[in-house]
């Protein structure tokens, strides 16, 4: 008889998704403890187990000697990359990326669609009970048909982004840190994304920022947040963006320079923006953003679905079936590169 493979998992899942994990082999022995902290977690636990699945719950070193992998719940796991478990020789971390990208991409749309056809402005109007009398100029749309749509970060997101925007007939840009290999390596659930990069007029090195951001109508942001991505918008990107151009940003808090971005809104230097995210979260109720009238801000709520256990699983699922196998796992982490 093999010997019990632990696996602990620390997020609260339903019955029916733990059975589906339960069913990858008989080998595992699933541990489920719902826990914040590493308190959380029994001393005991934390000496057996081999994998790991959590959304912030970390043990120290020594604290779980047989751990080998941890798959974290979310995509964005820039606050454990200095955690000396994750630097161990062999030591393997997976993300979530892909699991949340058909929720975001729709929140993108519906921000690029809002932002171009004026709904702030207009529900600005409404809330005054008043109908403009040059609203026929006033609320002229900027339509995506016939649009260019430029996206920092060519990832999971920026991906199902485009294949959401063929639809629309619009020119699609991107840019991506590996500009020669357009093709996604990553997790893609089944019919998303644009796995060979085939949606693309223009792929453009992250180098080439600027020269994609000129020719931009609309800009949506989604990188991860590292040391080469803190402030990568800031006045030099905001200036040579039209002032036509709208703006939105699903990335992470400090990828943007705000100091940046409200000079720019409030010289007209852009168009208008859609916020999802912020260096300090939440929002202060003072600050100036909150009430300008060309800015959609939501509150960090981009990546939220009733369907994302679902999907989460089944990616870890997925990884399970090759850790089994001693097969390469999706969305490895390189704690260097910072994703």
């Amino acid at each position: 008889m093999e010997t019990p493979l632990k696996v602990l998992i620390t997020v609260q899942f339903s019955p029916e998704l733990l059975s589906k994990i339960q069913a990858v082999s008989p080998q595992l022995e699933l541990i489920t403890i719902t826990a914040r902290d590493p308190g959380d977690v029994q001393e005991e636990a934390w000496q057996e187990i081999e994998i790991l699945y959590t959304h912030k719950v970390l043990p120290e070193s020594d604290q779980a000697p047989q751990l080998k992998w941890v798959q974290f719940h979310r995509a964005g796991n820039e606050r454990f990359l200095d955690a000396p478990i994750l630097r161990k020789p062999g030591f393997k971390a997976t993300s979530m990326s892909g699991a949340s990208a058909p929720q975001v991409a729709e929140y993108v749309l519906e921000m690029l669609l809002a932002l171009g056809h004026k709904l702030p402005e207009l529900y600005g109007y409404q809330n005054l009970a008043e109908w403009p009398k040059d609203r026929i100029d006033r609320f002229n749309p900027r339509e995506l048909n016939l649009s260019t749509v430029g996206i920092v970060g060519y990832g999971s997101i920026g991906r199902q982004v485009a294949r959401l925007l063929q639809a629309f007939g619009a020119t699609i840009l991107a840019t991506k840190h590996d500009a020669m290999h357009p093709a996604d390596e990553g997790y893609i659930p089944a019919g998303m994304g644009d796995p060979g990069g085939d949606y693309l007029q223009l792929l453009y090195p992250a180098e080439a920022l600027n020269s994609m951001l000129q020719e931009c109508d609309f800009v949506v942001v989604c990188v991860p947040l590292t040391k080469e991505t803190q402030n990568l918008i800031g006045e030099a990107q905001l200036g040579v963006m039209k002032r036509s151009a709208y703006l939105v940003d699903v990335s992470r808090g400090g990828v943007i320079n705000h100091t940046a971005l409200i000079q720019a809104l409030e010289g007209k230097q852009i168009a208008g923006a859609a916020l999802d995210v912020y260096p300090e979260e939440p929002l202060d109720a003072d600050h100036p953003l909150w009430k300008m009238p060309n800015v959609i801000l939501t509150p960090h709520i981009a990546g939220v679905s009733q369907e994302y256990n679902s999907r989460a699983v089944a990616l870890f699922v997925e990884n399970l079936e090759r850790y089994l196998k001693g097969e390469k796992l999706l969305n490895l982490i390189d704690v260097q590169r910072g994703y």
